[in-house]
C-alpha cells in the first residue's frame, strides 16, 4: 500500500467561490508556474485557521500559501493567522503588506487577506474590483439594492458588496457564479488588484 504524500505546493482558501473564482483568475493571468501548485478549499474559515500548523509542517511542503477574508476586522484576522503560524515556528510580519506578505523559508509562506490586504471585506469585493469601469449596469444593480428596504433586508449590512454583486451577476446574459463570469470575459483581470494578485502569486510559487 503507498502512503498518502501531501502534495509539495498549496494554496488553502476557504471554499468552493475562492477556488472557482481563484482557479479562473489565474487561468486568465500570466501566473503559469512550474512546477504548478494545488488550490484546496478548507469549507470556511474555521477549518482553514486549524489547518494551517499541520499544513505547514506537512512532509516535503515546500510552499504554502493562504487566502482568506479580512471580513469586519483585518487585525484580528492577522493575529488569528500569525497565531496559527507561530505554532508551526512560522513568524510572520506585525501587519500584512499592500501586495500581500511572503515569508521566505522551508515551506515559503504566502498570505493574502481579501480584498486587497489592507480593507475590511471579503471576496466579493474582490471580485467587483474586476467589473468593468464603464460596466452601465453596475451602479444599477448597487441602486436596487440600495433602495430595499432596511426591514426586508435578508443580509447583514457588511454583506451588501455580496449582494450588490450577486445582483450584477444576475444581469448577465448566462448568470451564475463569480467563477463564471470570469471565465466568460464578464470581468476584467486586467485591474491594479488582480495585477498584485498575480504578482503575489508569482512570487510566492515562482521561486525554486
Amino acid at each position: 500500500m503507498v502512503a498518502f504524500q501531501p502534495p509539495p505546493r498549496v494554496l488553502l482558501v476557504e471554499g468552493q467561490d475562492d477556488r472557482h473564482v481563484l482557479g479562473h483568475v489565474l487561468d486568465k493571468a500570466p501566473t503559469q508556474v512550474d512546477p504548478p501548485f494545488e488550490i484546496i478549499e478548507k469549507e470556511g474559515v474555521k477549518q482553514l485557521l486549524r489547518a494551517i500548523s499541520g499544513e505547514a509542517k506537512a512532509p516535503g511542503r515546500e510552499v504554502l500559501g493562504i487566502v482568506l477574508d479580512a471580513n469586519n476586522n483585518p487585525g484580528s484576522r492577522w493575529k488569528s493567522v500569525s497565531d496559527r503560524f507561530k505554532k508551526a515556528d512560522v513568524v510572520l510580519p506585525e501587519a500584512p503588506a499592500p501586495g500581500g506578505v511572503v515569508v521566505p523559508g522551508e515551506p515559503r509562506v504566502g498570505v493574502w487577506l481579501m480584498p486587497d490586504n489592507q480593507s475590511t471585506g471579503q471576496l466579493e469585493d474582490f471580485v467587483t474590483k474586476m467589473i468593468p469601469a464603464d460596466d452601465p449596469v453596475w451602479p444599477l444593480a448597487r441602486e436596487y439594492i440600495a433602495d430595499i428596504p432596511q426591514e426586508h433586508r435578508q443580509f447583514k449590512t457588511a454583506k451588501t458588496s455580496r449582494a450588490e454583486l450577486h445582483a450584477w451577476l444576475a444581469s448577465r446574459e448566462q448568470p451564475g457564479l463569480m467563477g463564471q463570469a470570469v471565465g466568460r470575459g464578464d470581468l476584467d483581470i486586467e485591474g491594479p488588484l488582480c495585477r498584485q494578485f498575480a504578482t503575489w502569486i508569482m512570487t510566492l510559487y515562482g521561486q525554486h
